[in-house]
């Protein structure tokens, strides 16, 4: 264990503040699946324990949301700590089978999906219109690419506008990877070869997940803004119409938290429409229960995160709005009673 991870684990004061907020913890109840709880279980690790099922377990619930940190009074990095441990016990071929297939999957198959048919489809008609060289680049992602492609080509057609091209063999950022303890150097590299040979200076990306590994797994000269952010500064040559709309929105826990965008979403749904926000929101935003692997590999503790965070749905609300598509994908799993948009479908509307 790194001398970083063990300060983290020390500063830890077992004050049991992480308990009130980890969304792991409001749903299994045992000590091991808190933060509080993790923390022991890493420096159980640094002098021995042995690592069996129940430690698997305790890690490896953790969705990585970094709630516990924001209101940790000491300062500690539980989220840190869980991804080193993670990628330690990967090293040594300790692993779940969850994490082995992420691996597999991304690796073989340059998708966390296990997608075989062709990445870029998605741009179908688009395709004659993706310029070799620009000063941005839209980096579609997994979930991007293969489970919403007509929202991706939808942000495209807005985005070209302002001469951003696309990668056309475009892989796995690696987050999924980096989340659950495996080196995802070979996924990066591949995509930093491309990024250079667009000679974009800037990525723009509609995932937290891959928002966070690019702008901050990746060299620290690559510029990232999330698509809300771009567009956020462009408002003024969208030429939006009010709509008619009360709406709530979710902050992606990759995107808010732990990156600090906040406003550039809230802005854009203000310019079309009404904004309620859930009792949650911000810095304290619940988590939608599917980052860290934890939809890969326990899926129900997933699906119960996501139903307790729909309850926080305003009444008097016509769409829950996210910003990400994997958050997208878990809370209708959560069966909220309103329909979930992605921010790009709510501009859409605003554009006909």
């Amino acid at each position: 264990m790194n001398d970083s991870d063990m300060r983290s684990i020390l500063k830890c004061v077992r004050c049991g503040t992480c308990r009130s907020v980890c969304p792991v913890f409001d749903v299994v109840g045992w000590e091991s699946a808190s933060s509080r709880g993790r923390m022991l279980v890493a420096h159980g690790i640094s002098q021995g324990m042995e690592v069996d099922a129940g430690v698997f377990d305790s890690l490896n619930t953790c969705t990585t949301c970094g709630l516990c940190e924001q209101m940790c009074p000491s300062g500690a990095s539980p989220v840190k700590v869980v991804e080193n441990i993670r990628h330690q016990l990967v090293m040594q071929g300790k692993m779940t089978d969850a994490q082995k297939a992420l691996r597999t999957e991304a690796l073989e198959k340059g998708n966390t999906l296990g997608e075989t048919k062709e990445r870029m489809a998605w741009l179908g008609d688009s395709r004659k219109d993706v310029a070799k060289k620009a000063d941005y680049v839209l980096f579609a992602g997994c979930l991007g690419s293969y489970r919403y492609p007509e929202l991706t080509k939808r942000t495209f057609d807005i985005l070209k506008k302002f001469g951003v091209t696309a990668l056309q063999e475009e892989v796995c950022c690696g987050s999924p990877l980096l989340r659950t303890g495996s080196d995802p150097s070979d996924l990066m590299l591949k995509n930093l070869e491309q990024i250079n040979k667009t000679g974009a200076h800037t990525v723009i990306t509609g995932c937290a997940g891959c928002y966070t590994a690019l702008k901050n797994d990746y060299p620290e000269d690559l510029k990232v803004v999330h698509v809300t952010e771009f567009l956020a500064d462009r408002l003024a040559e969208l030429d939006l119409k009010k709509l008619d709309l009360n709406v709530t929105y979710h902050d992606p826990c990759h995107l808010g938290r732990c990156n600090g965008v906040f406003d550039a979403p809230r802005q854009l749904i203000k310019s079309v429409c009404s904004l309620e926000e859930m009792k949650s929101n911000r810095e304290k935003s619940k988590c939608c229960g599917a980052g860290g692997g934890v939809l890969k590999g326990y899926p129900e503790l997933s699906l119960e995160i996501s139903k307790r965070r729909v309850e926080e749905i305003p009444k008097d609300v016509d769409y829950l709005v996210t910003a990400c598509p994997l958050c997208r994908t878990n809370l209708i799993r959560g069966g909220p009673r309103v329909e979930v948009l992605d921010i790009i479908d709510l501009l859409e509307m605003a554009m006909e």
